[in-house]
């Protein structure tokens, strides 16, 4: 079934109204029910590790798309000028998809960031371009080209998923793109609130971070509530004490 997009519908029949004089459009004061998104495998740390260490070509990719969150084509599109190994950050600015072959292009501006990676990957990461000019793809397939998400899933990445699945039962069935979405949790479990999470992964508005992932961010109601707690308590206190007095 073909996911069409409710903008997309809305526009078709505002011109078909517009054509047709005194028709009144349908859609207007449609209020549409909440999008619900599809149960995700978000791994552990361990669990990163453990399917950078079964992948048989560039695990360094896993690792870097499971700390950064990049897309896909964010990240085959890197080049050696994009990183700022100093500051440890990731200059996002341009993509490459497979569409009738590759095609190249820039980012929307809130998608164009820069991105900061754990310093454990800078060694990984700098032998990586060893040899390598500012133009030259950091992330290259064997034969030196676009490291192509298709090919890469099919040779290398179904194949360690299945082998740590075997080994970790809890293990889930993921694809590269959900490693994005490990970088998320990740991140919300290491302290980052929505608008850095927003930042990092190149959403238009933190709403929409917050409709993506909202099942991330329940544990902060209960860390609202704990916090809430301590306080109460730690003005109690001094009270306590001085009507004990």
């Amino acid at each position: 079934m073909v996911d069409v997009k409710t903008t997309a519908v809305r526009t078709w029949v505002a011109t078909m109204v517009a054509e047709e004089l005194g028709v009144a459009n349908p859609c207007d004061g449609v209020q549409l029910p909440k999008r619900k998104h599809a149960d995700r495998g978000y791994l552990t740390h361990t669990q990163v590790a453990a399917l950078a260490a079964a992948v048989e070509y560039r695990p360094e990719v896993v690792r870097f798309l499971a700390y950064t969150g990049l897309r896909w084509g964010e990240m085959s599109a890197l080049r050696v000028g994009d990183f700022d190994m100093l500051r440890r950050r990731v200059n996002v600015s341009r993509s490459v998809t497979e569409f009738n072959g590759l095609a190249w292009s820039t980012p929307k501006s809130w998608e164009r960031r820069s991105v900061p990676f754990p310093a454990a990957l800078t060694a990984e990461l700098a032998a990586l371009m060893v040899g390598k000019g500012r133009d030259d793809l950091v992330f290259a397939s064997q034969r030196g080209d676009v490291l192509r998400a298709s090919n890469y899933r099919k040779r290398f990445f179904t194949a360690a998923v299945e082998e740590c699945q075997a080994a970790d039962k809890a293990f889930p069935s993921i694809t590269p793109h959900d490693l994005r979405h490990t970088a998320a949790s990740l991140a919300v479990s290491a302290g980052a609130n929505v608008k850095a999470v927003q930042r990092m992964l190149g959403h238009a508005k933190a709403s929409m971070t917050l409709d993506v992932y909202a099942d991330l961010f329940d544990d902060d109601l209960d860390g609202v509530a704990v916090s809430l707690d301590a306080a109460i308590k730690s003005a109690a206190d001094p009270l306590r004490t001085k009507s004990t007095q």
